[in-house]
């Protein structure tokens, strides 16, 4: 029996999801988005998940689109099909990241190009081993960047330096990226999947509740004005303030402890 394409664990709250393709780079078919999908929106829906991390098994973290399938292969037609409806919407996996409730970690263990520089810039928090690289290569392709590229890249790096990698298809490696501020740490590499557990422990320690609508603040913060931004925040601890997790965290605050929260 064949190995299957993606892989998912869940252990302590943490779910890890791994590109499985090593032989490609981990590069994706139709069928691969279709499961990259479906394993974030259970991470989404599934309240033992308090964070989560994708990952690329073997030398690449993801090296985009598998070309001979989908732009050169039987799977074209299908992908050409969608995106001429009438609403296209935007890409299924994409929308199951940027739309999940939980913390997403991208730990970056090799090549990340093409859309596999746009999932993770699709995610919150960005990770690179040493041998990471990036590049937006739509453009090599006769392509636009997906929403990665055109939505979330210049809210990262700046539209200036977005401009510049999105027009010359330039790779660049872990230690520029890290320069540039699309990742927030460089690590050894077979420090990575380590130094990624660490901190989704430590985010997975908090109060779920909360760190939903935290994450949702910081998402509406993107295009909010401050009024709508107050008042997202007010209903948010207006509800936060009745919750278990609250208690638990003042409690253990004048008691001198550790919090034990709950989501309750």
């Amino acid at each position: 029996m064949a190995d299957p394409t993606l892989r998912y664990d869940l252990t302590e709250h943490i779910a890890t999801i791994t590109l499985n393709r090593p032989e490609a780079m981990n590069a994706l078919t139709r069928e691969l988005y279709g499961e990259l999908e479906a394993a974030v929106r259970r991470s989404h829906s599934d309240p033992e998940v308090r964070c989560v991390i994708i990952t690329g098994e073997g030398r690449a973290f993801c090296s985009g689109d598998d070309v001979k399938q989908i732009m050169l292969g039987e799977q074209r037609d299908a992908t050409t099909a969608r995106l001429r409806d009438v609403r296209p919407r935007p890409t299924p996996a994409a929308a199951a990241i940027l739309e999940c409730d939980k913390p997403v970690i991208a730990a970056v263990n090799g090549p990340a190009v093409g859309w596999g520089m746009d999932l993770t810039l699709f995610a919150d928090i960005r990770i690179a081993s040493e041998r990471a690289k990036f590049g937006e290569l739509f453009i090599k392709r006769g392509l636009v960047a997906d929403l990665g590229g055109l939505w979330r890249l210049p809210s990262v790096v700046g539209p200036s330096k977005a401009a510049e990698l999105l027009f010359t298809g330039d790779l660049i490696n872990a230690e520029e990226a890290l320069k540039i501020g699309l990742v927030s740490t460089v690590v050894p590499h077979e420090e990575l999947l380590p130094t990624a557990r660490a901190l989704a422990a430590k985010i997975a320690a908090n109060p779920p509740i909360a760190m939903r609508h935290m994450k949702e603040g910081l998402r509406r913060a993107r295009h909010a004005g401050m009024e709508d931004m107050g008042a997202y925040i007010g209903s948010s601890l207006a509800y936060l303030f009745t919750t278990e997790d609250h208690r638990e965290g003042a409690l253990s605050f004048v008691e001198r402890r550790e919090p034990v929260f709950t989501g309750r």
